[in-house]
């Protein structure tokens, strides 16, 4: 995405700014004083997805919003550093660039992965909340299928060219997003239809998913202390309610909520429901 070209009616583009922190710009959205609360969203995603939920924690925070890199209007300075621990890595980086110590951790579908995984490695305590987090690695044929198909995407220069060339941006990102089984505002319909004609982001994205493995840390997170909320849309069908609720179940200190009637982008759907959700667990 190209900030000059598309930020004038972005979702709370006044409260963008950039941060030059190697080997990224990073893209990031603040709102808001007291400690902070970082937002991550997840793959193929952007701060857009964060427009609802922002304003009310920052009610009661510094809420920042991170595109990651590659994505949304963060321009990734390598695509070798896609990975979980490399790009949890970078945010430290950031974090620490900042002088920012979230103190609240909250990601969306691998974004949840990445945000308990950051947590683990701060010299500070922070609660992570997770929306639909992708904590699991995928079972049987997907094992494979899933990461082969998708690094033999990243690897063709043609891929980002075939998914974003010819039909209607807005009918090709419905239809994606129906997949999950959310249904979403016009508004942030169009910032979808947007990011999936963008090859930089539609690469970095496939780069995000052929460098993605949690099979070591999800070995590891039923042994993690920090104190974690997962919320999960019971409609979601991108990653299924009961990966948060078996999650949930094997943790020393998580709490698991189910919203009725929810897909997987549940705090784009009713960003006000999941907003209580975290304050009443807060």
């Amino acid at each position: 995405m190209d900030w000059a070209r598309d930020h004038s009616d972005w979702p709370l583009a006044d409260r963008s700014r950039t941060i030059d922190v190697k080997p990224h710009k990073w893209h990031v959205q603040e709102m808001g004083e007291g400690p902070t609360a970082l937002l991550l969203h997840g793959a193929g995603g952007s701060t857009h997805s964060w427009a609802g939920l922002l304003p009310v924690l920052s009610r009661n925070y510094h809420a920042v919003a991170v595109d990651l890199p590659g994505q949304g209007f963060t321009r990734a300075g390598t695509k070798l550093r896609l990975g979980l621990p490399k790009m949890s890595m970078d945010l430290n980086a950031l974090l620490d660039d900042q002088g920012w110590q979230p103190e609240l951790i909250i990601g969306h579908s691998a974004g949840g992965a990445l945000a308990l995984h950051l947590a683990e490695s701060l010299d500070h305590p922070a609660r992570v909340i997770g929306i639909n987090a992708a904590l699991e690695p995928f079972e049987g044929p997907a094992a494979w299928l899933f990461p082969m198909m998708a690094k033999m995407l990243a690897i063709n220069p043609f891929t980002s060219v075939a998914f974003t060339a010819g039909g209607s941006a807005m009918a090709r990102a419905r239809g994606l997003i129906r997949t999950t089984g959310s249904n979403i505002p016009d508004e942030s319909l169009r910032c979808y239809a947007r990011l999936f004609s963008d090859r930089g982001h539609v690469d970095s994205t496939l780069q995000m998913m052929a460098q993605w493995d949690v099979d070591k840390f999800a070995a590891r997170i039923k042994r993690v202390e920090t104190p974690i909320l997962l919320i999960a849309g019971s409609n979601d069908l991108t990653v299924s309610p009961d990966v948060s609720r078996r999650t949930a179940e094997a943790m020393i200190n998580a709490t698991f909520v189910e919203l009725e009637g929810l897909g997987h982008l549940a705090h784009e759907e009713d960003p006000d429901l999941v907003a209580q959700t975290i304050l009443d667990w807060l």
